[in-house]
């Protein structure tokens, strides 16, 4: 019996390497390609436990190379898509714009094109809540998947652009897809210039902790493994053409999340440090997720479990992130806050 190929793109971030494991664990009869350019944020050294499993392969390519992807499409032959590659922090989409459009949305239509030119079983598109703009402070408001798309960052634009052009390609080609808009993830292998990260390491370190504007600013917040369970069971399941939001019932305002992280590695709240706001910095997102709990999928972390073994988990595995805030992310955190590494 032949298997089956998933193709898993940007399989060496956070959300996508998580995805990657998860997948090469739980399904020893399906092949799982990790396709990664390599850029700062990728890491392969997370997959050290899978790298010899006979169901893992990689292959370092740009989603933006229309004939390295097409041929890589024609050679494989995969039954399914699962599209993580992004540029993906919004204070960088603010200092270079072009860069996240010539991924997130040029990259998104090379792969789309590829998809369509050898019949894939389904092309699941996985994207942002951002790409619904904001919600006021009512906490009786959430987006749902008709919510307008109305982003507010460079980075939300271009994840709204390739939003849309997915849904393009089903509509007018008949390409089988389904797109999901997850709110905030966290857990093992964040990249340390998110919030989550970004407070534990400087916090272990007794180092100030930049908190923009008054931290009132509210997010919803996902564990990483609970949105793998979601993308897996849409992938599977999902009717085509779908849209379906990923939330995780755990809305805290950004102070709060600081709070929570400097209490429980008791340190003092001294190590906050406010900075000057976020150029469009958008005040709350919560997402609903009825759609995907009828489909079946409900989060299984709270955020208090769930933050506890994260600040763990970051604990255990120092080595991994004390090599990455070295070099090019200490010069952009300084450029960024002002604030030495």
């Amino acid at each position: 019996m032949t298997k089956k190929k998933i193709l898993v793109t940007g399989g060496a971030g956070f959300i996508g390497g998580n995805f990657v494991q998860y997948m090469v664990n739980k399904y020893p009869q399906y092949d799982i390609y990790n396709l990664d350019l390599l850029t700062y944020a990728g890491d392969l050294t997370k997959h050290k436990e899978i790298e010899k499993a006979d169901n893992y392969h990689f292959i370092k390519a740009d989603i933006a190379d229309r004939d390295a992807i097409f041929t890589l499409f024609e050679k494989e032959n995969f039954d399914y898509v699962a599209h993580f590659a992004a540029e993906s922090h919004v204070d960088r989409s603010i200092t270079d714009p072009e860069s996240f459009v010539r991924t997130n949305v040029l990259g998104t239509q090379v792969l789309l094109d590829a998809a369509k030119a050898n019949g894939i079983t389904k092309f699941v598109h996985v994207s942002t809540d951002e790409v619904y703009g904001e919600l006021d402070f009512d906490l009786t408001t959430f987006f749902t998947e008709e919510t307008p798309l109305q982003p507010n960052s460079p980075y939300s634009a271009s994840k709204a652009s390739s939003d849309l052009i997915v849904r393009a390609y089903h509509e007018t080609f008949g390409l089988p897809i389904n797109i999901t808009r997850c709110s905030n993830n966290y857990g093992p292998y964040h990249f340390p210039e998110k919030l989550i990260p970004l407070t534990i390491s400087r916090v272990l370190n007794d180092q100030k902790v930049p908190v923009y504007g008054d931290g009132k600013n509210i997010r919803d917040w996902l564990h990483v493994l609970d949105h793998c369970a979601a993308i897996d069971l849409v992938l599977h399941e999902g009717q085509i053409g779908e849209v379906y939001n990923v939330g995780g019932h755990n809305e805290r305002t950004n102070l709060e999340v600081v709070k929570t992280i400097i209490k429980t590695l008791d340190k003092s709240e001294d190590l906050i440090e406010y900075v000057t706001d976020r150029l469009g910095h958008d005040k709350r997102y919560a997402i609903d997720p009825t759609k995907m709990e009828k489909l079946g999928w409900k989060p299984t972390y709270t955020f208090e479990t769930g933050i506890a073994q994260t600040i763990q988990w970051y604990l255990d595995n120092k080595e991994w992130w004390e090599r990455i805030i070295s070099g090019e992310y200490q010069s952009y955190f300084e450029k960024q806050y002002s604030l030495k590494i």
